[in-house]
């Protein structure tokens, strides 16, 4: 995960942070430095860890979206608490930073494996799904049958003989993928990559590899993306998933469920999960010139905000998260002081002292020196 990315996440108005989460082996913790419940509170924030795709956690039209997300921060408000999200889509990397105290927590879809849980502790479910073969359908499907298009795809698990099948490493995926090999009798030449699931996904939609494996909702919301891939045949029974945190952190995790046991029956859960998983918009959303995480644009004022950061050496994307912040790019947005604008009561402070712009209602310069200060530390 690179600064760029960081600079995209700003943007969000939470603390978002992109960390690598260094393995130490010697590390454990004593039951004095767990962070728990009472530790968090106490801090005032929750450090919880998800990845950044198409549904646990995105940027659209310069807001944060994403089913882990939403459930995140409304798990902060039910605490009281502010929201720290760190982000990784290295699974090996998410685990190591919940073993080693750098989040408290992991927001992500986890399938709860006996592997797993010499490790952590896991919350109950906050949802449910099976993994699926992602295949591609053959040349002119538009023109076939349903029937036509199911005999040139794998349905029986047993075809998966001698077959290349890619999944992420260090997944629940490869897991399945070794035991399914044990039940069909036969090889599956299964090939683990650091790539995550999406980015799997479109690869075989791409042409670029045959098959992968993922969740059915995961792999469904990509499929209205992706109109030519498959994702019918099921792999796996279906799965509770779970967040995890560390081991001993029973308070925490005592909360957690206490929580998601009622939230996970109100429609607001309802409203998240649909919004997400079943939301036929979701196609429109990833294809916007607007979702950050396929096409880079972060608003309509893209042009005006590269023009002026150009002139004063900042990364645009740094320049566009703190109009962000101020104005979440409205133009006639106002502030209690009456600056009215996207820039607000920002200046820009250019290489020419005294040079400062005031044009208070149109996408033009801005930005305080302390401001480019404070977030290039925090990038760093």
């Amino acid at each position: 995960m690179s600064r760029v990315l960081f600079l995209l996440l700003v943007m969000t108005g939470l603390t978002v942070t992109l960390t690598s989460c260094k393995s130490d082996p010697e590390r454990t913790f004593s039951k004095r430095d767990l962070n728990d419940l009472p530790q968090i509170l106490e801090q005032g924030r929750l450090i919880a860890i998800t990845d950044y795709n198409s549904t646990n956690y995105f940027i659209y039209r310069g807001q944060p979206m994403g089913y882990q997300y939403e459930l995140l921060q409304d798990l902060a408000d039910h605490l009281n608490i502010k929201l720290e999200v760190v982000v990784s889509n290295d699974l090996e990397e998410t685990f190591n930073c919940l073993r080693m105290g750098d989040c408290d927590l992991i927001a992500l879809n986890l399938t709860i494996t006996r592997e797993r849980k010499k490790k952590f502790d896991f919350t109950v479910p906050h949802s449910q799904t099976r993994q699926v073969l992602v295949q591609r359908k053959p040349e002119g499907w538009e023109k076939m049958t349903e029937s036509q298009i199911d005999r040139s795809l794998i349905r029986n698990q047993l075809d998966l003989e001698n077959k290349k099948v890619y999944v992420q490493q260090n997944s629940a995926y490869y897991n399945r993928m070794l035991n399914l090999e044990e039940e069909i009798g036969d090889t599956i030449d299964i090939i683990d990559v650091p790539e995550d699931a999406e980015t799997l996904i479109m690869m075989v939609a791409d042409s670029q590899i045959d098959y992968t494996v993922a969740d059915e909702n995961i792999a469904l919301v990509n499929q209205t993306y992706y109109p030519n891939l498959d994702v019918k045949t099921a792999v796996s029974f279906p799965q509770n998933l779970a967040w995890a945190v560390n081991t001993g952190a029973d308070e925490l995790r005592k909360e957690i469920n206490g929580w998601l046991e009622v939230y996970r029956k109100s429609t607001r859960y309802a409203v998240i999960y649909n919004k997400y998983f079943k939301n036929n918009r979701s196609a429109s959303i990833m294809k916007s010139d607007l979702f950050t995480l396929s096409s880079g644009t972060i608003s309509n004022y893209d042009v005006y905000i590269k023009q002026y950061s150009r002139e004063i050496g900042w990364d645009w994307r740094l320049l566009a998260s703190l109009i962000y912040q101020e104005s979440r790019f409205n133009p006639a947005a106002s502030s209690w002081a009456g600056a009215r604008g996207m820039w607000r009561n920002i200046r820009i402070i250019t290489e020419s002292p005294g040079k400062y712009a005031t044009e208070p209602s149109a996408p033009e310069r801005s930005y305080l020196k302390n401001k480019l200060t404070e977030n290039e530390t925090a990038a760093g």
